[in-house]
């Protein structure tokens, strides 16, 4: 049994996690910036008597974090994981977005990462033990039009979680990026109902990608069941492409050099929607101009 940390336990993945990890035995302090707002995990953890204990946090700010892990420390003695779950996404050019854009997904994805895990890292390295998973992305790895913030923090996920394994293997705490393709969570819906005009047509072709992988609706659970893997010492790779589509998608993009991906931006649509549905993406009902 491990003491848990996961934060963006709200929905999605983070709430599929704090779900599956309590089940297994695990002693779970999910959070999330707003419990109050969202009760349902509450609701399961007291209907099926699950050892999840409800916390607020905001990756964004200092004494948030600082009063979470006070609180947690207060239960136990010991916190043996920190999943760094809690992200959000928008799809848009560079052009078109602004820089709080930016700022907010470097912020929360990656700035917030960063935080959680030095409010823990202390704890682990006086005990010599512990668990740090990032939630990273396809996306962290494979760089595609108008998803420039988001890809951009998940890539700083990347290099960040690879730099901390190498430090903090001496002291007997392991770092493991799980990296998922197109999950059926509700940050699909959040990122594509925050587009409005744009000046850049081939933005309907990302949106269309996205709606028709979550077509495939690949669950939640997914994300968690290798999480829980990591976190049972089953899996110990470090990085953990998760879902049906992860290694697809990573291995279509090792196939080609960065000249022709970046090429590819700019091929017609017919030829396009090819090349999607040769990856089983009906993403021609989803071409609507904006």
């Amino acid at each position: 049994m491990s003491n848990i940390i996961i934060t963006g336990c709200s929905s999605g993945i983070g709430f599929a996690t704090a779900v599956m990890l309590a089940k297994n035995k695990n002693v779970v302090f999910a959070t999330m910036r707003h419990p109050l707002q969202h009760t349902e995990l509450q609701d399961i953890a007291d209907n099926k008597n699950l050892p999840i204990i409800i916390l607020p946090l905001d990756v964004t700010d200092d004494n948030s974090i600082k009063n979470a892990i006070s609180q947690i420390l207060f239960y136990t003695d010991k916190i043996d994981v920190l999943v760094n779950n809690a992200g959000i996404g928008t799809l848009g050019s560079v052009e078109e977005l602004s820089i709080e854009d930016f700022i907010e997904q470097m912020d929360t994805n990656f700035i917030g990462t960063v935080r959680c895990t030095k409010a823990v890292l202390p704890h682990m390295r006086h005990k010599k033990s512990g668990c740090i998973i990032n939630i990273s992305s396809v996306g962290g790895r494979l760089f595609n039009y108008f998803n420039a913030p988001y890809s951009a923090s998940k890539a700083a996920v990347e290099a960040f979680s690879e730099c901390l394994a190498m430090e903090v293997l001496p002291f007997g705490i392991r770092v493991a990026v799980v990296e998922p393709g197109v999950i059926d969570t509700p940050l699909q819906d959040k990122c594509k109902s925050q587009i409005k005009e744009t000046g850049y047509p081939n933005l309907q072709r990302c949106v269309a990608f996205f709606s028709a992988a979550r077509d495939h609706h690949i669950p939640p659970d997914v994300v968690a069941e290798t999480i829980l893997k990591i976190v049972n010492g089953e899996s110990t790779r470090f990085r953990n492409p998760t879902g049906p589509d992860s290694l697809p998608f990573l291995s279509f993009r090792a196939s080609m050099s960065d000249e022709d991906w970046i090429a590819g931006a700019d091929i017609d649509e017919e030829t396009w929607i090819a090349m999607m549905e040769g990856m089983h993406l009906d993403v021609r009902k989803y071409l609507t101009r904006f």
